[in-house]
């Protein structure tokens, strides 16, 4: 039947199209790694010291998941295609509806893993240290910074990523001032990347009795978690280092102690916090990590050749420096000013459907990349 004839001919473009991200993806070298972490784990003594030992125990679990994954979406497509054949000798259309659900669900996912081609930075693979900050405002700039903050946990918790609060300022009246999270998994720091920057929110504010439109910004900060770098030399008393009580929304959030740690870089004025851990010390490593993965962030960023090189940021979270508008009043809209990309489902998208945003913008940055080589 012509329908299902359709199908079949999709079905193996899409086959094709599988054998060029199977070649995309390097699987082969994958997993000629994931036999030589195998021996290696298997080793005596492996175990002896921990922190390696889990660094190559969690890089081979990324690359087997990488791999499993692609050989599903084989299978799915091989299932999807057994299908095809059965309903045409059967010639039962009730078995189209579920075959194009397949197809459609099929291309989806070689889109995804496809684009994860594209994440080839040095630090793309890392675990990513987001960080919020309101704009000028007051409460209603502090408000949308947690409507931001609730986007982006729910975002990676959708991926099976895992989200760990490290630092949270109370708004004043509602919302919150500033706010840290690790998001720990493959490719964090390779998706997140594309969030940087000031984002702009336009709605009629809950906070005015007027029922007035607000315009409020927010800026996220997104660096790589970096263990160690040996490019990155802090001088300890460039350093000052404050404690002070641990707070968080409504107490929920983190315990609230008097163990909490800001470290200030002298020399660039960079500031990072921590109050996560139980106590000081811990505070202050995690801290320490972050302002590393921070200046080493900044540094490849710049295209700086050393860590004095960098002056600190100075860009005003305002009008003008946005990369993204939410409007909810007088109409819905998101849309990224630097891909074009927008979509009118605004509430999907503050419940974490960022997808689309971010593959426009891995997209057009791999676009780029081949234009630039051409030239």
């Amino acid at each position: 039947m012509l329908q299902f004839e359709e199908c079949k001919r999709q079905l193996e473009e899409q086959q094709e199209a599988l054998a060029k991200l199977e070649e995309a993806l390097g699987l082969p070298k994958l997993r000629e790694e994931v036999e030589m972490l195998e021996h290696k784990s298997a080793e005596p003594g492996f175990w002896d010291n921990m922190q390696e030992a889990q660094k190559v125990t969690q890089r081979m679990a990324g690359l087997k998941a990488k791999d499993e994954g692609y050989q599903k979406l084989a299978a799915r497509l091989d299932d999807c295609l057994a299908l095809v054949e059965m309903g045409d000798e059967a010639e039962d259309l009730s078995l189209l509806e579920e075959i194009q659900g397949e197809m459609e669900a099929i291309r989806e996912q070689t889109a995804a893993m496809r684009l994860s081609t594209l994440l080839t930075g040095e630090y793309d693979s890392n675990n990513a240290i987001l960080t919020f900050h309101a704009g000028s405002g007051g409460t209603e700039a502090q408000d949308w910074a947690e409507m931001l903050f609730r986007m982006y946990t729910r975002w990676s918790e959708s991926k099976g990523y895992k989200v760990t609060t490290l630092d949270y300022l109370d708004g004043d009246e509602a919302g919150l001032k500033s706010a840290s999270i690790l998001v720990e998994g493959e490719n964090a720091y390779g998706y997140l990347k594309s969030e940087a920057g000031v984002h702009r929110l336009v709605r009629v504010s809950p906070f005015d009795a007027a029922g007035r439109r607000h315009t409020s910004f927010s800026s996220l900060e997104v660096m790589p978690e970096i263990e160690e770098d040996n490019s990155v030399e802090i001088n300890p008393d460039d350093i000052k280092m404050e404690v002070y009580r641990a707070s968080g929304a409504g107490g929920q959030k983190v315990n609230k102690t008097s163990s909490a740690v800001r470290l200030i870089h002298i020399p660039t004025g960079i500031v990072v916090s921590c109050q996560v851990e139980r106590s000081q010390y811990q505070n202050r490593d995690v801290a320490m990590k972050m302002l590393i993965s921070k200046l080493v962030e900044i540094k490849e960023r710049e295209n700086l050749e050393k860590i004095s090189d960098i002056k600190g940021e100075q860009k005003e979270i305002t009008w003008g420096s946005q990369i993204r508008s939410y409007v909810f009043m007088p109409y819905t809209m998101v849309k990224d000013h630097r891909t074009g990309f927008e979509t009118g489902n605004v509430n999907a998208v503050m419940d974490g459907d960022l997808d689309g945003f971010i593959n426009a913008y891995l997209t057009a940055q791999s676009q780029n990349a081949l234009r630039e080589g051409v030239e």
